[in-house]
């Protein structure tokens, strides 16, 4: 089955659920041609990732001729279809933060996808986010009629769902797929009971290769590690806070915080003021690999996010027998159970996750290995790549 992959930049350091699920779908016979708005390949750091650079077409990569050929011919050969691809753009923008001005812009982009999912002889498209890729891909559809579907991974999408015309999208779409069941929960909300049936639960799965072989057991380390884009929804000042907590009373730890974003400098200086120098460890985006040694050189993996969609860093430390410490936020209570594979806080509490770390610090590490091995078991019975595509494969099929 031909099947397009449209996402608004891909390959991305933060999106290589995407390329694990691609992936799994060829090796169940799927021929997967993939589509982004943009890339920016001078941030990419994981060889897989630079690999998948050379196999996606971008969009805004291509001339202004490919555009005018792509509108013109819309108009020549489908004029009926352009004229309520462009209304369509229209209402959408009409309703969104970004106005009818970037909602033309989506409409001269769907037309180029349009044209190339009718050259590539695509039988469906299926994008991920509920946010630009799949504004795009919506009006394509009425462009050209190719079915689409797309995965919603919040918190985005749960946070403004008007603005998004997510109830449009969903009406539209031959299915939608939600990557937990809070998720599935949330899209519920947005639509009448007779669309109910549209939406699915399929996991993001894991890469066998992060977790096979042998899982060494937490060794004598104080080590907690972050990792994510340092960002105000992923809740880092609070964890610097209630770090600062446990180093007035002395305790030894330390803690390395795995990513990049616009928050940098903020925490920073908060290290500073904290006087964290000697504990806190900012490094970039690094890739898999070096998120998988930071991991298993860690006593547990902290996430202490104001909202969320299902994180995978926290299925990656899991399925490498760490424990995690997190919020009661979106899908994280589906993975993580408090006292048995982990801790879970009231997100914004920086007492009760200030508590968590010293427990998480205290704790005898036989007692830590056994949360990690049940943390292990749950999220492979739960996660598994080769499963969860074969659901997604099983779905598309169906709409055939």
């Amino acid at each position: 089955m031909r099947i397009a992959y449209f996402v608004n930049q891909y390959p991305m350091v933060s999106h290589s659920f995407i390329r694990r699920e691609i992936m799994a779908l060829e090796e169940l016979g799927c021929d997967i041609f993939r589509i982004a708005l943009r890339s920016s390949p001078q941030s990419l750091v994981d060889q897989h990732d630079k690999a998948e650079l050379v196999k996606t077409r971008h969009i805004l990569q291509e001339s202004v001729f490919t555009f005018i050929r792509a509108i013109f011919g819309s108009l020549i050969t489908s004029p009926n279809h352009f004229f309520s691809a462009f209304v369509l753009a229209m209402k959408t923008g009409w309703n969104s933060e970004r106005g009818v001005v970037r909602h033309i812009i989506y409409f001269a982009e769907a037309c180029v996808l349009a044209m190339w999912l009718k050259a590539e002889m695509v039988q469906h498209v299926h994008a991920h986010f509920g946010t630009n890729s799949t504004t795009v891909v919506m009006i394509a559809n009425e462009l050209c009629s190719i079915p689409y579907s797309f995965t919603v991974h919040g918190p985005e999408e749960f946070d403004k769902p008007v603005a998004l015309s997510l109830r449009q999208k969903i009406k539209r779409s031959s299915f939608v797929v939600a990557i937990s069941s809070y998720g599935k929960g949330q899209l519920s909300r947005w639509v009448t009971y007779d669309l109910w049936h549209k939406i699915n639960v399929v996991h993001c799965g894991l890469d066998r290769n992060f977790y096979s072989g042998e899982i060494e057991p937490i060794g004598k380390t104080h080590k907690f590690v972050c990792v994510g884009r340092l960002c105000e929804q992923k809740g880092q000042p609070l964890l610097l806070k209630a770090l600062s907590i446990l180093s007035e009373e002395g305790r030894e730890f330390e803690l390395v915080l795995a990513g990049d974003g616009h928050l940098r400098p903020e925490l920073e200086a908060l290290i500073q003021e904290f006087d964290l120098q000697d504990k806190v460890r900012i490094t970039g985006w690094i890739s898999s690999k070096q998120v998988r040694e930071e991991l298993l050189d860690s006593r547990a993996l902290v996430l202490p996010s104001f909202a969320e969609g299902l994180p995978v860093v926290i299925m990656e430390a899991m399925s490498l027998a760490r424990p995690v410490i997190s919020t009661y936020v979106a899908g994280i209570p589906e993975l993580v159970q408090s006292g048995e594979n982990g801790w879970l806080v009231a997100a914004g509490d920086v007492g009760a996750l200030a508590d968590a770390l010293r427990e998480a610090l205290t704790t005898e590490q036989s007692v830590l290995n056994e949360m990690g091995r049940k943390a292990r078991q749950r999220v492979i019975e739960r996660h598994d790549i080769n499963t969860e595509a074969g659901k997604l494969l099983s779905l598309i099929s169906n709409q055939q």
